[in-house]
């Protein structure tokens, strides 16, 4: 029986769906909920994957890390990606086709499928099951001896009718009802130890954590020979059949070779030798193997018998051909009469009695006299017979099948089609026809034949991949749909287009576009300045959109690149000249702007002349013949006197017009004094400043005494009139009057002494003036003194009546300021009438204010109102005229 999807006579309904349970706080991976909160929770779902993994392989791994053997990287492989889905939320119950949750109970196949369903859909499924059986017992009576029993939806593994699955048991089936608010643990796991016996009944337990799929390989390390049994080695339980490389050398069935065969498991294969033997009869030699040397060829025996009258009909054959069958008792054909001592080359008579064989129908013998030969092949024999159904009753040879042309009417277990068969027996076949409904994938059609009920689940697996192919997912088919891709950790082999291709951060496997540069362009403009936007260079074709099944047009279209866009006007600000290239004059412009602007400055660039400077405002050059000489046809022309520098330099101006070549030599008459200045001479401009220093020296001496002041005393330089300081100041010869500090004692001294006094004293002589030059030198007597004493006292009496004279018109000012104060300060009595007029006034002002106030708050807030209303007013006009447009 093979389920629902055979036979029955009614349609499968979804089994009730248990109530909603409370809801968890922890995020649940396989829960519909928005986009945005999966983005969220996707880095903290593949973390909690990896923590899953490595505490559920943390046993096993474990176990073989002493070993140089590892295990079978297939199994772990294949559980990992039961894992991985089931950690993910991509688990699907293949009846309902909804995702399961991790509050949900569940129930998983553990005959070789191990898929994972919904506890509620499985036991839905096995009662349909048993219904269907229990239905067609009562149809067909043979069927009844048979125990009922329910298939697995996937692999269609048998399951008796007693063991529907009536409890939510953990992946090993030692927790019931799992909890499933522990974000560490597996859903729908214990996380303990499984302990499940392991499949090739080694003794050993499974040391994995409670996981779905398929135990893996037992990793207990046991001692075991190869295939052969020459080489014994410690290996893995799981894997302790291993050959050992070297040459059976087994004993073969021919007990003559040796297997040549690397160690391998089983039996040794038949011996392949070539040699020449003969065949059973010794007639035919052929080359054969070794397996193949006893062989019969295809002629027959022809060896004479023991009679010597008959020769051996059977075919080729080893030993000995035996008696001759001729010989001994014998009988006639019919069996009944039997003759001894009849010679072999005799044939026995007829008995001339009935046959009375059983012919071919098993029902009547043969009516014929006794006959060498066969019997007939059909009976012959006329009798009355039913048709299958028993509608039609009719004498017919017994070798004929009697059988009406009537039509089976009756439904077959598929409750759809009629039987049509002719002349039924009663128990309709089953229905030939396929069943041809889509199945709730929605891709695909049952191909079983057709039954009743609902059809089994699709069985095709589809597998979902990333964009580059290397990362791919197997999800049930008709929840691909509700699959996003699968996270690929591979790096994108899209080679970038733009100018950073070798600079930008590699990322990761995906669809759709690459994500844009994030570098800045740093393209460089002819200006020399860089593009400091963004990249905006030309990117890579993109990769097609996440399509679980593209079609061909898709598939044909090739996406283009998408062209760079080229890089703005240079927008950096520079200092931009004006038209005239004056200095200061430049304006801070952006430097894509060409435009050009006059300054408020004079041209200044220099005439044609070479000697003056343009005197127009800032206009345009024309020409430009160097960096130097920058002449333009629009500036001014020149009319000024010439104000060129003549050669030699002097300060004359030139007497002609502002021309370009060298002015003429300069005839004007220069005045120069002597070194001492007490006389004056003339000479012409040209002919003094052709001369050298030293001559312009000599020319300019008067050769008279010099009459210029010594620097150190108040006498005159003796020497001849000469340029420079005088020489030797410091020894002066002439005489000086010293006196004492009194002035009352006075000598002679010579001018050198009396500065070599100064000197000593302290003082520079170039500092004391020239009626204390000498003065204090000499030292005082006691006629000094007295004297002293009579100039003090008459000093102080003059002081003591400049005081006195000073106070008198001091007192006389100090009262006329005191009278001004005593009158500014008297204070203006006012009357009570005048504060009570001031006070009014006060308030009526401040109610002036406030009414002002109230009515512009007031006047404006109406005013716009109404504007409110004469805009709301036009608009309406103005949608009016838009529904109905006159004609």
């Amino acid at each position: 029986m093979a389920g629902p999807t055979t036979t029955g006579d009614f349609r499968w309904k979804s089994p009730p769906q248990p109530p909603p349970k409370q809801q968890q706080n922890i995020s649940d991976s396989d829960s519909d909920s928005g986009s945005d909160l999966d983005n969220n929770n996707n880095n903290h779902q593949q973390h909690r994957h990896n923590d899953l993994s490595n505490s559920i392989f943390k046993a096993y791994l474990d176990c073989h890390t002493s070993s140089s053997s590892s295990p079978s990287s297939i199994e772990l492989a294949k559980i990992q990606s039961f894992l991985s889905s089931s950690s993910s939320g991509a688990v699907s119950c293949l009846i309902c086709l909804e995702r399961i949750k991790r509050t949900d109970p569940t129930w998983s196949c553990t005959s070789s499928c191990f898929a994972v369903f919904h506890l509620y859909c499985i036991q839905g499924w096995a009662r349909q099951c048993l219904d269907v059986h229990a239905a067609l017992a009562v149809t067909r009576p043979s069927t009844a001896e048979t125990e009922p029993v329910w298939n697995c939806p996937k692999c269609r593994s048998s399951y008796q009718g007693s063991k529907i699955p009536s409890r939510y048991l953990c992946y090993c089936g030692k927790e019931q009802d799992p909890p499933a608010d522990n974000p560490w643990i597996l859903p729908h796991s214990c996380g303990e130890v499984c302990e499940r016996p392991l499949s090739d009944n080694c003794g050993h337990r499974c040391l994995l954590l409670c996981h779905p799929g398929p135990c893996a390989s037992c990793p207990k390390l046991v001692k075991a020979k190869c295939f052969c049994g020459g080489v014994e080695d410690v290996r893995r339980c799981g894997h302790k059949l291993f050959s050992c490389g070297d040459v059976c050398g087994s004993v073969l069935d021919c007990e003559i070779h040796k297997c040549r065969e690397i160690c391998h498991d089983g039996e040794c294969p038949p011996c392949r030798e070539r040699a020449v033997y003969r065949c059973s009869c010794g007639k035919v030699k052929e080359e054969k193997d070794c397996c193949e040397r006893v062989f019969r060829c295809e002629g027959s025996c022809e060896n004479e018998l023991d009679c010597g009258k008959h020769v051996c009909e059977r075919g080729c054959h080893s030993g000995q051909c035996g008696l001759c069958p001729y010989q001994g008792k014998r009988s006639c054909p019919c069996g009944k009469k039997f003759y001894q001592g009849l010679s072999c080359d005799v044939l026995a008579p007829l008995c001339g009695g009935t046959c009375d064989k059983v012919l071919g129908c098993g029902y009547h013998r043969c009516p014929e006299r006794c006959h060498r030969g066969p019997c007939l092949e059909t009976c012959r024999i006329v009798v009355t017979k039913s048709c299958r159904c028993g509608g039609t009753k009719k004498q017919v040879p017994c070798r004929q099948e009697l059988v009406c042309e009537r039509r089976c009417q009756r439904m077959r277990d598929c409750e759809t089609h009629p039987c049509r068969r002719r002349c039924c027996d009663g128990e309709c076949p089953p229905c030939s026809e396929i069943c041809g409904k889509k199945l709730r994938c929605r891709n695909h059609k049952c191909q079983s034949p057709c039954h009743r009920g609902q059809c089994a689940p699709c069985p095709i697996m589809v597998s979902i991949s990333c964009a580059c192919g290397q990362t791919h997912i197997e999800v049930p088919c008709g929840t691909e749909k509700n699959q996003r891709p699968p996270r690929c950790r591979k790096l994108c082999n899209i080679t970038p287009l733009c100018r950073h291709g070798q600079n930008q951060k590699p990322h990761k496997c995906h669809y759709g576009a690459c994500p844009p540069c994030r570098l800045p362009c740093d393209e460089e403009y002819p200006c020399g300045h860089k593009c400091n936007l963004r990249c905006h260079g030309p990117r890579p074709p993109p990769n097609r959109e996440f399509i679980l099944k593209p079609t061909k047009k898709m598939l044909n279209i090739h996406p283009e690149s998408t062209p760079g866009s080229p890089c703005p006007r240079c927008p950096e600000l520079v200092w931009r000249p004006c038209v005239g290239h004056h200095l200061a004059a430049e304006r801070m412009m952006v430097c894509s702007d060409k435009t050009q602007f006059a300054c408020d400055n004079l041209c200044g660039n220099p005439l044609p002349c070479g000697n003056h400077y343009c005197s127009f405002t800032c206009h345009p050059l024309e020409i430009r013949s160097s960096s130097l000489d920058k002449r333009s046809e629009s500036c001014e022309k020149c009319e000024l006197r010439c104000r060129k520098e003549r050669s030699p330099r002097c300060q004359h101006p030139c007497p002609r017009r502002c021309h370009p070549e060298d002015c003429p030599p300069c005839k004007t008459l220069v005045k120069r004094s002597c070194h001492c200045g007490a006389m004056v001479h003339a000479f012409e401009c040209i002919e003094y400043n052709t001369l050298s220093e030293k001559d312009q020296s000599k020319a300019r001496s008067c050769r008279g005494p010099c009459h210029r002041k010594l620097p150190n005393c108040t006498h005159l330089c003796p020497e001849i009139c000469h340029p420079g300081q005088c020489p030797s100041p410091d020894k002066c010869g002439k005489k000086v009057v010293v006196r004492c500090k009194c002035l009352t004692l006075k000598k002679e001294w010579l001018c050198k002494d009396v500065q070599a006094a100064h000197r000593a004293a302290g003082s520079d002589p170039k500092d004391v003036q020239k009626n204390q030059f000498g003065v204090g030198l000499l030292p005082c007597d006691s006629n000094c003194k007295s004297k002293l004493q009579m100039a003090e006292s008459v000093l102080q009496q003059r002081n003591v009546k400049e005081i006195e004279e000073k106070e008198e018109p001091s007192g006389k000012n100090a009262t006329k300021r005191r009278k001004r104060r005593e009158r500014g300060q008297d204070v203006k009595e006012t009357s009570r009438l005048q504060k009570l007029t001031v006070a009014t006034k006060k308030v009526v002002m401040v109610v002036m204010l406030i009414t002002v106030l109230v009515a512009v708050s007031y006047y404006g807030y109406k005013g716009i109102l109404w504007l409110s209303d004469w805009m709301n007013e036009v608009e309406e006009q103005r949608q009016k005229s838009r529904r109905y447009p006159r004609i």
